[in-house]
């Protein structure tokens, strides 16, 4: 999973050898603590920060027998310690190490998801920029509605990348918190102290009250976050689908040098990285999920929720990432094919002008539902008839004794489309660089 879908940097956060590394940080922010307030004599604080290391297979071979991950870790590290080695782990219990490597990993990851999400928002930025004024179909329920801009399109999910990012850093700071409380949280074998002198060497903040455990809902608000952004890239890709129907193409995702769509029809280029996004985040909203299933747990703390976050936290991370470069490569290099989006808004033969010619009748006095059947009946005929709705219009002598020639042809202008373009993308974009 990770050498196949994820840049090195996020993958190399989950390894374990990473996990590992992260809990002898913090095993040693919590001797040095000990250390300023006199239980760690300064030569064995040393010792321990010159010696402290451990051996992965080693690691796993003691697991094996004693069952116990933070054991087995410390069975390593003192076997290169020594005999100071009984000042590590002093008065702690072992989720005080595990939780608190896991707000370092995590937040260290959400930190890397906004990078992506920063990259993808300037391209985003570029992109609706650079297609203010391709006017294309807009679309409901997968009917023509009225037109749009292909910018205006982007412009939405470039807004919704702005939420994400302020998704994420919430998450940070919700995620930016440890514990080194003890077997129950009450610091029966600590001082209060060495939490915070611990926390700040980590550049953590003490949770103000935890039971052996973090809150779980700090978890899952963050794989939530991740859940959000995944759903939200569905959401880009599927558009991009629709679009690249052969009988839309009005966009297309990159197909390569060499790629080949399909074993048996040498035709096809397929939308292949775009579905493949629809599949993936289906399975971060079903780690979000567990997510939430996480939180209630027994009294103090059990661990049910220990063997699912093994699963949910690396591979939401990774696929969120791998999700956010494909997201960038796609639509840094999609092909937009413009003749396209002006022949389909050619399609339905004038139908898209209908709401016009109904304003330009109740200007003239008539109530909405009279001009609404008047429009309708033409409207239907177009569609029945496979004909001209402006056509229809022009000869329709109801609508002809309201409206001139000129009032009837200005309905069908696209220029009244792009009037309010410059209000929404300011709207948006006022407060960017």
């Amino acid at each position: 999973m990770i050498e196949r879908y994820t840049n090195p940097e996020m993958g190399a956060i989950w390894t374990e050898e990473n996990r590992y590394r992260t809990w002898l940080a913090v095993e040693i922010a919590v001797c040095e603590a000990w250390n300023k307030l006199g239980k760690i004599p300064a030569s064995s604080l040393k010792t321990i920060k010159a010696k402290a290391d451990f051996n992965v297979k080693r690691i796993d071979a003691i697991e094996k027998e004693v069952k116990h991950d933070i054991i087995a870790f410390l069975t390593s590290v003192n076997e290169n310690v020594g005999p100071d080695g009984r000042f590590i782990h002093l008065g702690l219990t072992s989720y005080d190490v595990v939780d608190t490597a896991l707000s370092l990993m995590v937040r260290q990851s959400l930190r890397h998801v906004r990078v992506r999400l920063v990259e993808l928002k300037k391209i985003l930025r570029n992109e609706a920029l650079k297609h203010k004024k391709t006017v294309c179909m807009g679309r409901t329920h997968g009917v023509h509605a009225e037109p749009v801009t292909f910018g205006f399109k982007i412009l939405v999910w470039y807004e919704e990348i702005k939420r994400h990012i302020d998704r994420i850093d919430r998450a940070v700071e919700v995620m930016s918190v440890g514990r080194i409380s003890g077997s129950v949280g009450t610091y029966i074998h600590l001082d209060p102290r060495v939490e915070v002198l611990a926390l700040k060497k980590l550049a953590l903040k003490p949770a103000p009250v935890s039971t052996q455990v973090l809150q779980r809902d700090r978890h899952a608000e963050a794989i939530h976050t991740l859940a959000l952004i995944a759903t939200s890239l569905e959401k880009f890709t599927v558009e991009i689908r629709h679009l690249q129907k052969s009988e839309v193409l009005e966009l297309e995702e990159p197909f390569t040098k060499g790629q080949k769509g399909s074993s048996s029809m040498p035709h096809k280029k397929n939308p292949v990285r775009c579905e493949r996004m629809a599949g993936l985040a289906r399975l971060v909203r079903g780690h979000a999920q567990v997510a939430l299933e996480n939180i209630p747990l027994w009294h103090e703390r059990d661990i049910s929720h220990s063997s699912a976050e093994r699963i949910i936290f690396p591979d939401s991370f990774i696929l969120t990432d791998y999700m956010l470069t494909e997201a960038i490569d796609i639509i840094g290099h999609w092909v937009v094919h413009k003749d396209r989006m002006k022949a389909n808004i050619d399609a339905t033969r004038g139908l898209t002008f209908s709401q016009s010619v109904l304003l330009a009748l109740t200007r003239k006095g008539l109530t909405r539902e009279e001009a609404y059947s008047l429009v309708q009946r033409n409207s239907l005929k177009t569609w029945e008839g496979n004909l001209d709705f402006k056509a229809l219009v022009r000869n329709d002598s109801q609508i002809r004794d309201r409206l001139t020639p000129a009032e009837i042809e200005a309905c069908f202008s696209l220029d009244p489309y792009l009037a309010k373009i410059d209000y929404i993308y300011k709207r948006v974009l006022s407060h960017e660089s």
